[in-house]
């Protein structure tokens, strides 16, 4: 049986002007006037020449994401790096699955997820800011000064919420102890005091503060909000600090609490429990200020 290139002569002439004058397919075609699948039979067993191969121009951008691959890159950042798509960069080195530990993993999901959950609430978390910054802004020019009958309203209420008080069992026990770690309300008492009588530079001031922190920092940061002299305040009460306890307030911002002692203020006491006796009959509530 005759093969193809034996039943037509024209067969090895295509087959020589392919290989020495680097003739297309097409130009070929057009040269012998056959048809396609001629001279695809023509040049079956005809081994495709080099010159027909097209350069690959990111044949060293593949070698380094396969690098990349290797170095424990994920496909994102192999085309970041890179400057190609991510279709591209999966295509590269899709046959080179990272091989990480489950730590890492997770740690890469957990990014992942962030990224997701920011681009997703972002917008929401600025509008919330903004809307409340200017809640904050409004009500705050709405109070604007305090009269001195607000000042007392205000620092009875605020020492019946934080300060010390007496109980049945000891119903005597009148002292006008303040304990806040709220610079704001400290200043309050202590002008609610100024108007009470009492002079704050003989009031006695105490940090109460865990003893891991820096308690003398913390004194003098509480003396300026205070307005008296650091010398003044007594030694700190240390809180023992228990390692297992897990606390947020530790670091700079931590100052603890700041105790504000009025000595020999059983009628200043007396005056404070009549007030909040007033404010509950004000409400509706009469009757004496609950203990």
């Amino acid at each position: 049986m005759l093969t193809p290139v034996e039943e037509d002569p024209r067969a090895g002439e295509a087959r020589r002007l392919r290989a020495e004058s680097r003739m297309s397919l097409a130009q070929l075609r057009e040269h012998f006037g056959v048809s396609r699948d001629t001279m695809a039979v023509w040049l079956w067993d005809e081994p495709t020449p080099e010159w027909t191969r097209r350069p690959r121009a990111k044949d060293d951008l593949r070698a380094q994401a396969i690098t990349l691959r290797q170095d424990g890159l994920t496909v994102p950042q192999i085309a970041q790096t890179l400057g190609v798509s991510k279709s591209t960069a999966y295509l590269w080195v899709k046959h080179l699955p990272l091989d990480e530990t489950s730590e890492l993993a997770q740690q890469r999901r957990s990014e992942h997820s962030r990224r997701v959950s920011e681009t997703r609430w972002e917008p929401l978390r600025k509008k919330r800011d903004a809307d409340r910054a200017a809640a904050n802004e409004d009500e705050a020019s709405w109070v604007g000064e305090l009269s001195d009958r607000e000042v007392r309203l205000l620092g009875a209420v605020a020492y019946w919420c934080e300060g010390c008080k007496s109980k049945p069992w000891r119903p005597n026990r009148c002292q006008v102890t303040f304990i806040n770690s709220d610079p704001v309300l400290i200043r309050l008492f202590i002008r609610f005091l100024g108007q009470m009588g009492a002079d704050r530079m003989r009031l006695n001031y105490r940090v109460s503060i865990h003893e891991s922190a820096d308690a003398e920092a913390a004194g003098r940061w509480w003396a300026a909000v205070a307005d008296v002299p650091f010398e003044i305040f007594r030694r700190p009460t240390l809180k023992t600090h228990n390692p297992s306890t897990v606390r947020y307030n530790i670091g700079e911002p931590y100052r603890g609490c700041l105790i504000v002692d009025v000595p020999k203020s059983r009628e200043l006491y007396w005056k404070i429990e009549g007030m909040m006796r007033g404010i509950g009959d004000a409400t509706g509530c009469k009757g004496d200020a609950s203990m």
